[in-house]
């Protein structure tokens, strides 16, 4: 087994996907792996890893030529393999939405779950809260809309051309980033230099949460002194109705 782990590791093969893939847990492959021979690995479980690699037997562990080509093929089969148990495993709890909702929705989960199941030092888990605010943020910061065509144009999933959203602000927002991205790049953009600027957004992020701050407790008071002009002591489903067209009014008075 010591020459397949070499293998996987030569090919990029998680022992997560490869798990998925055998349709098996990771603690199961685990113990496949710790045993002396593929011989003694379950039938079913064996012909399948060697069709992945397209060989016959183990004795061509240490035969294979790691090539692009090869490592290309692997992948296909693996990410296909893959794709059809995770699909059986999630689309269950996926009704309601279409064959291609279905597909991206299913294709995030995995590979979230993926890059989590491997994370080793947290460096997965924090990107992936960063995304999760990015997610909630989507409908009301539209430029989170062009950051992601930028960054699926500039990585060659997207044709650089292609303008989904409002296409003027799209293309002037990709030119702005791109020349950032090519300052940063080519080390035209040192700590000291940018110190200044980094700076005012610190500030503006502070500002931005003070006003946030004030506009709670203004709302707060609103809804404390709303409360007590109609006599109740607390919104409920009956009276919600009411107690928010109070505030409203409370309000409007300081206009």
């Amino acid at each position: 087994m010591k020459d397949l782990n070499k293998l996987l590791t030569e090919l990029g093969i998680s022992k997560v996907r490869l798990a998925k893939y055998l349709g098996v847990s990771r603690q199961m492959l685990y113990n496949y792996l710790a045993l002396d021979s593929l011989a003694d690995w379950p039938k079913e479980k064996s012909v399948k890893l060697l069709s992945l690699l397209n060989i016959t037997n183990e004795e061509e562990f240490t035969k294979v030529e790691v090539t692009g080509e090869y490592i290309i093929e692997v992948e296909s089969r693996l990410n296909e393999g893959v794709k059809d148990s995770a699909n059986r495993e999630i689309l269950t709890d996926l009704k309601g939405f279409n064959k291609k909702e279905q597909e991206l929705l299913s294709d995030i989960i995995n590979l979230l779950k993926e890059k989590l199941a491997d994370d080793k030092t947290k460096d997965t888990y924090n990107a992936y809260s960063y995304l999760y605010h990015f997610l909630q943020a989507m409908e009301t910061t539209k430029e989170i809309n062009y950051l992601l065509a930028y960054m699926s144009k500039s990585l060659g999933f997207t044709e650089p051309m292609e303008f989904l959203f409002n296409k003027d602000q799209q293309f002037i927002f990709e030119s702005i980033i791109f020349s950032a991205m090519t300052l940063y790049n080519n080390g035209g953009a040192s700590k000291n230099k940018i110190t200044e600027t980094h700076k005012r957004f610190v500030e503006d992020i502070e500002h931005k949460n003070e006003e946030k701050l004030s506009r709670t407790q203004e709302l707060n008071t609103a809804k404390v002194q709303a409360l007590k002009e109609l006599g109740y002591t607390e919104i409920n489903e009956t009276n919600a109705k009411e107690v928010l067209e109070k505030i409203a009014e409370i309000q409007s008075r300081k206009v």
